[in-house]
């Protein structure tokens, strides 16, 4: 067998073997069961472009005996047996025979049954020239070459079974890690829709839509529901800044350093990077991590760094010859390019034609992976591969789709396809399905997302390398605190003298190979590696605290589309939210074809699926599914569902309870605010200063006189009596809500303040009760003037200013 992680070619294999045992095979297939149908996943002598996946509707369940067609052999379920061609392909393979042309008199058909885990999922068919049953032992060889066939599968479905259970363990993890600290819906939905749809791959999920019903809205019994509704856009968000994000936070935390993440575009003024990098430099920041967009535009921004002592690493993007940054810690990406190459010599030992997708014409290391693909490709004695021109695009899914399925048109000769980016793979994946050729292309990735885990399941893209984004964020942090606590120089001295740090990468694939790692391991080898580092033992005595901007790139625009709705009692979501169960239904029976709470997008649906959202024993809306595959959703498939709405729920009650606390604070910071305005605007209509006569200042004092409300009294009253040239202030407590011994002292620190500027104060309006108070407690308010009224305090400070005017003159 093959030992390249192509299960396609190795159902190719087995054709081309078993047609080697009956005399004069032209033909051979070998036909799969998926749902209600067969698929063909392997045609041998026929010369067939195929413009679309070659599906044919199963004439009955293969464990029930008739699996045939009527005009063929009932037996062929129970062993290998002979057929008549004619009636094997006008019921299995019209489109293919039609093409090729007529069958000839009298051939018949060699069908084997194939099984897995003892259960028949599919046929191995040869055409031989007559009806006349081979000897047993070449019925033998054909029968235990379609156990081969089930062997195959059966191995290809156990590493599936544990990629999808890894998978779902990550899409768990994402989820738990997302309710407890974002508030954001829209986050929510992405993992949701994306993450389900590479986890369950046999419904082929068309939409995923969170329903969350207003908070206002009556309960389901009580009337007409209200619900805003989320929908992921189609394509899905990288989760690559994230993961740097996470690897920079994981190291600096035991450190001690803050780190400041932030995103910017590659041109100037507001948002770019270039507007960060001044920042940073004038914060004086310890340090900076970045992934320059235009590693030549940055140079003068790392040169204003270094000059300012705060060292610069750069992730992702290597700068340029001779960069003032101190260190390049990322992928070797011309060597990632030439290690793609050696997995698709493998895929195609024939060689062929292949095209490459990437953004080329805007990232740097984008266009080194192609370059490194291509010298690998075209230098090797051991290839006979044609490498095509390069497809330019941005990092759009579906426009990379496009792309691809305008390549794979113009070019049906293209055999192989290089995704150079993380949306790359998956576009090519996607259009090689549409034009029937999945698997048949053999298509090579790079990064992971959750459509690309999808496709590796499927078999539509072979193999993807994954960058080690985690690690780049952690290690640019460690080495950052080296240089910021040892010194710059001293770090550098410990670190290559290339001053550069490759993180490496991982080769992933569906199946084990001696070159690669299997989906399932690194899915779960990437978690635990992931907790090792949160858990791993620091010395507490190397954190020194600090701060570092993470500068990345901004990811491209994908909007969740976001609608609001009635959900009426008898649709979809109604009765499921009434019943607080599960509901699935096919839209084509019943009442279910006019749900009109039911967007467009849900048009063509064979399965709808809502799911409640229950926390706490309230209802708090509702998680909806379609596809378009009849009897899509089995019983497994709502037991996972129903634990990822749990999961949900508890995200949506959290995201509403973090909303009111945030409203709450928002409004009690808003009531601060103007209680402390109110306060100040009290205080200042409390103790105003009123110059009433040259030089003379009256200052009444409302209320009570505290330490604080003294301190900005006399503060306010030495400032009015140096601008005005003030020589009498007097002082009116007729206001004052109680004169204690605490007031009369303060008052009398008052007068003393005044002196020392050249002016004597005067107290007025003393009440009866506080002057007999002050004299049973002994209080002297030393020399201080006091009148019983504003009026005679008034003719005294007059009087005293008249008579310092005229010993002057």
């Amino acid at each position: 067998m093959l030992k390249v992680p192509d299960l396609f070619a190795v159902l190719q294999q087995i054709v081309r073997r078993a047609m080697a045992i009956p005399p004069r095979a032209p033909r051979g297939s070998l036909l799969l069961r998926e749902g209600r149908r067969f698929a063909v996943r392997a045609l041998i002598g026929f010369d067939v472009l195929r413009e679309r996946a070659l599906y044919v509707p199963a004439a009955a369940a293969l464990a029930g005996g008739a699996a045939l067609a009527p005009e063929a052999a009932p037996d062929a379920a129970r062993g290998g047996c002979v057929v008549d061609a004619r009636a094997w392909y006008r019921a299995y393979l019209p489109g293919p025979i039609a093409t090729e042309g007529t069958v000839p008199e009298g051939a018949g058909v060699l069908v084997a049954p194939i099984q897995m885990c003892g259960e028949p999922v599919g046929y191995l068919a040869i055409e031989q020239p007559t009806l006349e049953p081979p000897d047993a032992e070449r019925r033998a060889m054909v029968e235990s070459i379609a156990d081969a066939a089930g062997d195959a599968l059966e191995r290809n479905r156990l590493y599936d079974d544990k990629a999808r259970s890894a998978q779902e363990i990550r899409l768990f993890e994402k989820l738990l890690n997302a309710v407890g600290t974002t508030v954001e819906l829209h986050d929510l939905i992405e993992i949701i829709a994306h993450g389900i749809k590479s986890v369950q791959l046999d419904p082929d999920w068309k939409e995923v839509e969170l329903w969350v019903l207003e908070e206002d809205s009556p309960t389901p019994a009580r009337g007409e529901l209200r619900a805003r509704v989320y929908r992921a856009p189609s394509s899905e968000p990288t989760t690559y800044w994230q993961n740097i994000r996470a690897g920079a936070v994981s190291a600096g935390r035991p450190l001690g350093v803050t780190v400041d993440f932030r995103t910017g575009h590659g041109g100037d003024g507001e948002g770019s990077q270039r507007a960060l990098l001044d920042e940073a430099i004038r914060r004086r920041v310890s340090g900076i991590l970045i992934a320059p967009t235009n590693p030549e535009s940055a140079e003068e921004a790392f040169r204003q760094a270094a000059d300012a002592g705060i060292p610069v690493v750069v992730i992702d993007a290597p700068p340029v010859a001779g960069s003032r940054a101190q260190l390049y810690i990322g992928t070797d990406n011309v060597a990632s390019g030439r290690l793609a190459a050696e997995m698709m010599m493998r895929l195609l030992p024939g060689g062929g034609a292949v095209a490459a997708l990437g953004a080329v014409d805007l990232a740097r290391n984008v266009s080194e992976r192609v370059d490194g693909f291509r010298a690998a490709a075209l230098g090797s004695t051991m290839s006979s591969l044609t490498v095509l021109p390069t497809i330019a695009c941005d990092w759009d899914l579906a426009n990379g789709t496009r792309l691809a399925a305008a390549a794979l048109a113009a070019r049906p000769d293209i055999v192989g396809a290089f995704g150079a980016a993380a949306d790359n793979g998956p576009s090519w994946g996607f259009s090689a399905r549409a034009a029937g050729r999945g698997g048949d292309l053999k298509v090579v990735g790079f990064d992971l997302i959750a459509s690309t885990v999808a496709l590796l399941r499927q078999g539509a893209i072979h193999a993807t390398i994954v960058q080690r984004e985690y690690d780049m964020g952690f290690r640019g942090v460690e080495v950052l605190h080296r240089m910021i606590t040892q010194g710059i120089e001293p770090t550098l001295a410990e670190l290559p003298p290339s001053r550069v740090l490759h993180t490496g990468v991982d080769f992933v694939t569906l199946e084990r190979t001696p070159w690669s790692t299997t989906l399932s391991d690194y899915l779960t080898r990437d978690a635990a590696r992931r907790v090792a580092n949160e858990r791993g033992d620091r010395d507490p005595s190397a954190a020194h605290p600090a701060e570092i901007m993470l500068i990345g790139l901004p990811p491209p625009s994908r909007a969740v589309i976001e609608d609001q709705v009635s959900i009426p009692a008898r649709s979809l979501v109604g009765r499921a939210l009434t019943a607080g169960s599960p509901l699935v239904v096919d839209p084509d029976e019943g009442d279910a074809r006019a749900d009109a709470a039911l967007s467009a997008a849900h048009a063509g649906a064979r399965t709808l699926v809502a799911l409640p959202l229950q926390a706490r024993g309230s209802v708090l809306g509702a998680l909806v599914l379609s596809s378009e595959r009849s009897a899509a959703c089995g019983e497994d498939d709502v037991s996972f569902l129903v634990r990822v709405a749990g999961t949900v729920a508890i995200g949506v009650e959290n995201a509403r309870l973090l909303r009111r606390i945030s409203d709450r604070s928002a409004a009690l910071e808003r009531a601060n605010r103007q209680q402390a305005a109110l306060l100040e605007t009290i205080r200042e209509l409390s103790s105003p200063v009123v110059p009433i006569a040259e030089g003379i200042l009256v200052m009444p004092v409302i209320g009570v006189m505290d330490a604080e409300r003294s301190g900005q009294f006399i503060e306010s009253m030495l400032r009015e009596i140096d601008a005005q040239r003030a020589q009498m202030v007097l002082i009116d407590v007729t206001g004052m809500a109680v004169v204690d011994a605490a007031a009369a002292c303060r008052l009398v620190q008052a007068a003393r303040a005044a002196a020392l500027l050249g002016a004597e104060a005067v107290l007025v309006g003393m009440r009866p009760g506080a002057a007999q108070m002050m004299v049973e407690q002994g209080l002297d308010v030393g020399s201080m003037v006091t009148r019983s009224n504003l009026a005679q305090g008034f003719r005294y400070a007059l009087a005293r200013t008249r008579g310092r005017a005229a010993t002057r003159g």
